[in-house]
This record gives C-alpha cells, sequence and structure tokens, in this order.
C-alpha cells in the first residue's frame, strides 16, 4: 500500500470514527453492539448528531491541516485564531477546557498555560482527536519533528505536559504506520523519547497487556484515550472492528473512535473503511461559511498534506 493511501486512511478513518461514536457518547460500555448485534454497525445519527455528522475533533483536525497549508507550515498563532474563531461561531460540541481557553481574553502563546495554573486540569483528550492532519503533515520530517509539531500543538489549549507527550506519541505511531510499520510494535521505543517525568505513566496505559478497565480516569482524559486506541487496535483485525470496540467501551466515544479511526485508517488503509460509513460523513465548519467536507474534501486534504 502506498504511503499516500495510508495517510488518507490516517485522515478519513479519524473523521468516519469521529462521526460513528457521536451519537454514543456518554453511553455505557456495550451500547453500539447491542445496538448492531451483527457486522460492525452503521452510521444511525442520535444525541442530536445527523447520520454521518462529524464532530468538534474533525473540525479542529480540518482547521489545523488548513493552516499547515495556507501558511506554508506550523504557525501557532494562526492555528489558534482559527480555532478561537471557530469557539465564536457556537460549534455544537466543544471541550470545556477548550471552550475556555479559546474564549478566553488571553493571548495564543499564554493562554492554556495560564488556564491551566488556575485550574489544574489540562490532560483532556482534546489534543489527540485533532491530530490525523498534522501527524500526516509533519511524517516525512521524521520522528524528533513530528513529535516537536505535536507538542506544539496541542500547547495551543492543553497546558499540561502530559497532553503533549501523549499527543507527540500518537504523532509517531501514526508516522510509522504511514511507512508501513507496526505502530504497536515500536511503542516502547517511541516512550524513549517522551519527557521523563512523564514516560512512566505512558509506559504503563500503553503496555500490551493494559485494557481499557484498567483505566484510573474517564477516558476523556489524555491517558485512557490513547491508551484505548491502541487497545482496540491491538485486539482487532480490520478497521471496522477496531472502531467498533472503541465505541463499545462507552464514555468519550467520538473522540476514542476517532483517535483509533487514525491509527487503524493509517494500518489498514482507505479501502478498509466501509462506504457505507464514507457515504454519509460531513463535516460543517462552523465559523468559516456554510462549508461542509464531504469524504472526498478529506481524501484531498490528506493528499495535499503529505
Amino acid at each position: 500500500m502506498r504511503y499516500e493511501e495510508r495517510a488518507v486512511g490516517a485522515v478519513l478513518g479519524s473523521a468516519v470514527g469521529d462521526a460513528l461514536g457521536a451519537p454514543f457518547e456518554f453511553g455505557l460500555p456495550g451500547v453500539f453492539r447491542e445496538r448492531f448485534p451483527v457486522g460492525a454497525g452503521e452510521m444511525c445519527g442520535g444525541g442530536g448528531w445527523e447520520a454521518g455528522e462529524a464532530t468538534d475533533d474533525t473540525q479542529m483536525a480540518v482547521l489545523v491541516g488548513e493552516s499547515l497549508l495556507e501558511r506554508g507550515g506550523l504557525d501557532p498563532a494562526d492555528v489558534f485564531a482559527r480555532f478561537r474563531r471557530w469557539a465564536e461561531a457556537e460549534p455544537k460540541d466543544i471541550g470545556l477546557q477548550t471552550e475556555a481557553v479559546l474564549l478566553g481574553d488571553d493571548p495564543w502563546d499564554t493562554a492554556a498555560a495560564l488556564h491551566f495554573r488556575l485550574n489544574g486540569r489540562g490532560a483532556g483528550n482534546g489534543s489527540l482527536m485533532r491530530a490525523a492532519t498534522p501527524a500526516v503533515h509533519f511524517a516525512s520530517a521524521g520522528r524528533a519533528a513530528t513529535m516537536d509539531a505535536a507538542r506544539r500543538i496541542a500547547a495551543l489549549t492543553h497546558g499540561d505536559a502530559a497532553a503533549w507527550e501523549g499527543t507527540a506519541v500518537l504523532h509517531e505511531l501514526v508516522r510509522v504506520a504511514l511507512l508501513g510499520g507496526d505502530p504497536l510494535a515500536v511503542v516502547s521505543d517511541v516512550l524513549g523519547d517522551v519527557a521523563e517525568r512523564h514516560r512512566e505513566r505512558w509506559a504503563v496505559v500503553l503496555a500490551p497487556d493494559w485494557r481499557p478497565e484498567d483505566a484510573t480516569e474517564f477516558n476523556g482524559a489524555v491517558w485512557p484515550c490513547l491508551g484505548s486506541a491502541l487497545w482496540a487496535l491491538r485486539t482487532t483485525t480490520s478497521y471496522e472492528d477496531a472502531v467498533a470496540a472503541a465505541i463499545d467501551l462507552g464514555g468519550d466515544t467520538d473522540t476514542v473512535a476517532a483517535v483509533t479511526g487514525m491509527l487503524a485508517g493509517a494500518v489498514h488503509g482507505p479501502e478498509g473503511i466501509p462506504a457505507r460509513w464514507t457515504a454519509a460523513l460531513h463535516v460543517p465548519l462552523p465559523g468559516f461559511g456554510e462549508r461542509v467536507l464531504r469524504a472526498e474534501d478529506l481524501r484531498e486534504l490528506a493528499l495535499a498534506l503529505v
């Protein structure tokens, strides 16, 4: 499979997982399989979401990707400005922490740090959910560059460095998958590049024997979110089954499925993503006119980012 195809798989796979999981957000474990006992499920809508409608996870990923293209690289101030414009347009869904950072009056380069200093909370999974586009863009630059970019983008809205390190790990695992490698096989090696004070905790949730029931936090936190995505990838053999397993964990289903879909899409490629899911996929972009991106738009975005 070509590198470019895997890049499309990562971006499209994340968006599909997001839209598929959105109607089940904050539900109990098992509700996805209960609704779809045969096969891997359908784009069903619910919970305020249309069938196939992507959430803030994909919307923010698109904003990062378009900034990278239009600015010719990473311009953190521009990314933050796009995030703020989007947040001011009152999207259907936005994380409480992200909303507080974006809608405050603080400058782009201090807003997240000040919020974390005041609230002591900054390790939500919101920095993981939007990683597909920058992970694809920076993959060709190598491990150090992609992990550095991940940290810088995560820090725009998340003040806890644990979120930066988790996003850096995710970037690198996507990069390995894009190159045709096994992301699960390199986890221990990648952990060597995680900041030392965060390494041990990440090593626990990314270990081969870790399971979602071992989590000590809700999967809206960065640690169990990424840990659950790796578990879903490890325990399945197809894109469909991986995202279905992620959604069936319950909780923050859209984001866990978006992160799982990002990795599974890169591993299994776009041909592994069912057409019945991509056909319904659509990504409204509040604050940017009446734009609604479809699967083909995401495909073109992914290819432009390579």
